[in-house]
């Protein structure tokens, strides 16, 4: 990690100069003020990673400002400056929390060194997290119970795709666990120790979304008191989830096109851009070529962040993994039990959880878990203690084709059963044309003819 914006506070004017312009040369974004009362507004008014101060100061000392600027930011990392004959306060100053001082008079050099020696503590310290993780084996991967043939297969890809920084786009229906995906590539890459930040852009208002993911400096509009990071730059070195990227209007869709080719970051009111590096994965429920056709999503757009597309399989597509989601999530609401502990499902009641289709998918299925804690008397899961409509639940087996009556042609019958497969695709693939063509083996654009020749809506 290298940090990037730097508050300098000295009552020096040629102190400032100096730091200002050497570290500038180096890359650093530098602020420079004359006293503690200044860097605390300064403070106030937007982040830094770094402050560099003088301990002696008038109005506001250098010890008063570290305490105040801990408030407001507890992981600003602080360096003291200390003269002759101030070494005392400075020792002080790193008792209260400073990293570290340097003693005036001192060579550009040396400060340059602790603030090199400052980056590879915080970088150490964050590997450090990650390994104990790692360690702790909490990798979200684990999480994700099921053993069928959908399932093992897309966490073949998500272990094979976590390494690299290549744009992931995660497709399937609510509740199939597109975030907790998003968060096993990213716990499972190199980047865990640094941030995943997560954006649902269909959650925050059109006006205020550019703002949310790419910042604003101080008096951009009305309500811009300070100057705010974008989470874009909050996510730099990590990862930054694009959740219900269908949702995202066609004005910013230029604008996030922009940032992915450019991996640059300029923030509302901003004259000046700035680098990050973030791995951006995407998710959505919708069907996105759809929408491209339809001119709600930038073609563009669609192909940069499809470069590898996932798609989460919807729980009746397995099955199979229905009782150990289940036992999964009742050892989880355990605790919720104000009877004693639970041993499992009565047959019935698994035979209910397996017959039921789960449109809501695991989130479904984890509320259904929730609820049969709470309501469950005895040691077993009865099927009483399930909603209701999920006892209520149909036979799976699927019903026979329906030809026309009385028809010897083949023709004719051929149209019927290929509407019904038509139909029985984008039925279990929740109205997904895309997916329901590889199902039926058709290209796209054959699978939008025949939906029209049929008057198939959905």
């Amino acid at each position: 990690m290298a940090f990037r914006s730097v508050l300098i506070a000295d009552d020096e004017e040629s102190m400032r100069h100096l730091l200002t312009v050497f570290l500038r040369d180096h890359g650093y974004e530098v602020r420079a003020v004359a006293n503690g009362e200044e860097a605390l507004k300064e403070l106030q008014a937007r982040d830094y990673d770094l402050v560099l101060s003088d301990v002696r100061m008038p109005r506001l000392d250098g010890l008063a400002l570290l305490r105040e600027a801990q408030r407001a930011q507890p992981e600003l990392t602080f360096i003291v400056m200390s003269a002759y004959g101030s070494h005392d306060a400075a020792l002080e100053a790193m008792k209260a929390g400073a990293y570290d001082y340097v003693s005036k008079p001192f060579k550009p050099d040396e400060v340059l060194l602790v603030l090199k020696k400052a980056e590879e503590r915080q970088r150490l310290w964050r590997e450090n997290r990650r390994l104990r993780t790692e360690l702790a084996g909490e990798y979200r991967v684990e999480s994700l119970v099921g053993d069928s043939a959908p399932m093992a297969d897309l966490l073949k890809q998500v272990r094979k795709l976590a390494p690299v920084k290549t744009t992931v786009l995660l497709t399937g229906e609510s509740g199939t666990g597109k975030e907790l995906i998003a968060r096993a590539l990213h716990d499972l890459s190199p980047r865990a120790a640094l941030p995943f930040v997560a954006v649902n852009c269909g959650a925050i208002p059109a006006e205020l979304m550019e703002s949310e993911l790419f910042g604003h400096v101080k008096g951009a509009f009305t309500d811009a008191a300070r100057d705010k990071k974008g989470l874009a730059v909050e996510a730099d070195g990590g990862t930054l989830f694009l959740d219900e990227i269908g949702e995202l209007p066609l004005q910013l869709q230029v604008k996030l096109l922009r940032f992915l080719q450019e991996e640059e970051v300029r923030p509302v009111g901003g004259t000046r851009s700035e680098r990050v590096d973030v791995r951006v994965v995407a998710a959505t429920a919708r069907d996105l070529p759809a929408a491209v056709q339809a001119g709600r999503f930038r073609e563009d757009l669609y192909y940069r962040l499809d470069v590898v597309g996932l798609r989460l399989p919807p729980l009746r597509e397995r099955a199979g993994d229905i009782p150990a989601l289940a036992r999964h999530f009742l050892a989880r609401f355990a605790s919720l039990r104000p009877a004693g502990p639970l041993e499992g499902f009565a047959p019935e009641a698994l035979a209910a959880l397996e017959a039921y289709r789960w449109p809501g998918n695991v989130r479904e299925l984890e509320h259904a878990m929730e609820r049969a804690a709470v309501l469950s008397e005895g040691p077993l899961v009865r099927e009483d203690d399930l909603p209701e409509v999920v006892r209520g639940a149909p036979d799976r087996t699927p019903p026979a084709f329906e030809l026309p009556e009385a028809t010897l042609s083949v023709k004719r019958a051929t149209r019927a059963v290929e509407e019904q497969l038509i139909r029985k695709a984008l039925a279990q693939t929740g109205g997904n044309r895309t997916r329901a063509a590889e199902l039926l083996e058709l290209s796209y654009r054959a699978l939008l003819y025949k939906i029209k020749e049929y008057g198939i809506s959905g």
